[in-house]
């Protein structure tokens, strides 16, 4: 049996924007598995080393353990920007709550066209989401979509609350509140406009990829998708020499090691889709035919292998899986149900 279904992670890049509205050049991501699926990204081990901090509709919630380490500095940067440092940690929290909103977005929206997604990892640099959607052009999109537009309602909101603190006289009675709630506004906006460039993996990236699956299919849409991601490393880099900042280096970094791994996956998918197909049998979700070749990973020993030529058995340590993965669909079914599948399509 296999331990783990491919996810793949949206991200929410956060840090930044706090720095940002203090004027700095700153800005804040069982079966026999499939082995051609777009599964995992190369930031995937912060799952490891995170907390549980809680469990909402059916996902967990973790915050890594390298988070205290930066809230401790980032409050204490800007300790002089409220009367009092307890200010600056609601101001911090409040920035995750909103990341947090953004990542939930994700979630509940793979849910909605059939997807999985059941953990999110909030972590330094903003949040990630770790949703498998079903992997149709359409799903993928409003999956990536929702993040942002999460943001975008809470514009009227944080706007409405802001127009409260003037009409009331808050900047007066309570500096800190009106101080605060403008900077969650901004934040809220930077967050939006950063995590809406057209750079793979934020979630414009992801949504110019999902565009281009329409026409381009699958491979190539990952493929110029993470072109237009190595140059947006190459100019996040440049902004990070320019303005002298660790934390733009950090973020280029980070993009280019998703874009390298996009990249990686990208080929395979492409190599998947040339690859002749095995006759009489068909998946009974999507009725595609299955490949031919070693595209599944036994959960045993780790082996790949074709499972249709060995129906289903690892030829390696001779594991038997009761269910098999659709490379296309991402769907698990029995082998006896491919076979029930094919023998329909040529009745």
């Amino acid at each position: 049996m296999t331990r783990c279904i491919p996810l793949c992670p949206h991200n929410c890049l956060a840090i930044g924007t706090r720095r940002a509205i203090a004027g700095r050049h700153c800005m804040k991501m069982g079966h026999n598995d499939s082995k051609g699926g777009e599964s995992g990204s190369s930031m995937a081990d912060i799952r490891k080393g995170s907390l549980h901090l809680v469990r909402l509709a059916g996902i967990d919630v973790y915050l890594h353990w390298s988070w205290f380490l930066v809230a401790m500095y980032e409050i204490g940067d800007r300790a002089h920007t409220y009367s009092a440092i307890e200010w600056n940690v609601l101001e911090y929290l409040a920035l995750f709550l909103i990341v947090l909103l953004h990542e939930f977005g994700h979630a509940l929206a793979c849910r909605q066209v059939g997807g999985t997604a059941n953990r999110i990892v909030l972590w330094p640099l903003g949040g990630v989401a770790y949703v498998s959607p079903p992997p149709r052009p359409a799903a993928t999109l409003w999956s990536i979509a929702a993040g942002p537009l999460v943001n975008v309602a809470l514009l009227p909101v944080l706007g409405l609350l802001r127009v409260a603190s003037g009409s009331f006289g808050w900047a007066l009675t309570m500096p800190n509140l009106d101080l605060m709630l403008h900077a969650l506004w901004i934040i809220n906006l930077i967050l939006l406009i950063f995590n809406l460039l057209p750079v793979y993996p934020l979630d414009g990236g992801q949504i110019l990829r999902s565009l281009l699956w329409f026409g381009l299919g699958r491979a190539r849409s990952l493929m110029a998708a993470v072109i237009f991601g190595f140059f947006g490393t190459a100019g996040l880099l440049g902004l990070a020499y320019w303005a002298r900042s660790i934390w733009i280096g950090l973020i280029a970094v980070y993009v280019l090691m998703n874009c390298w791994t996009a990249w990686q996956r990208a080929q395979a998918l492409l190599k998947l889709e040339k690859s002749s197909r095995h006759g009489g049998f068909a998946c009974p979700d999507c009725k595609v035919a299955p490949p031919v070749g070693n595209f599944w990973i036994c959960g045993k020993c780790k082996k790949t292998f074709d499972t249709f030529l060995t129906r289903a058995v690892c030829p390696s340590c001779a594991a038997q899986f009761p269910v098999t993965r659709c490379l296309e669909c991402g769907n698990v079914r029995p082998m006896s149900q491919w076979e029930l599948a094919a023998a329909s399509q040529t009745t």
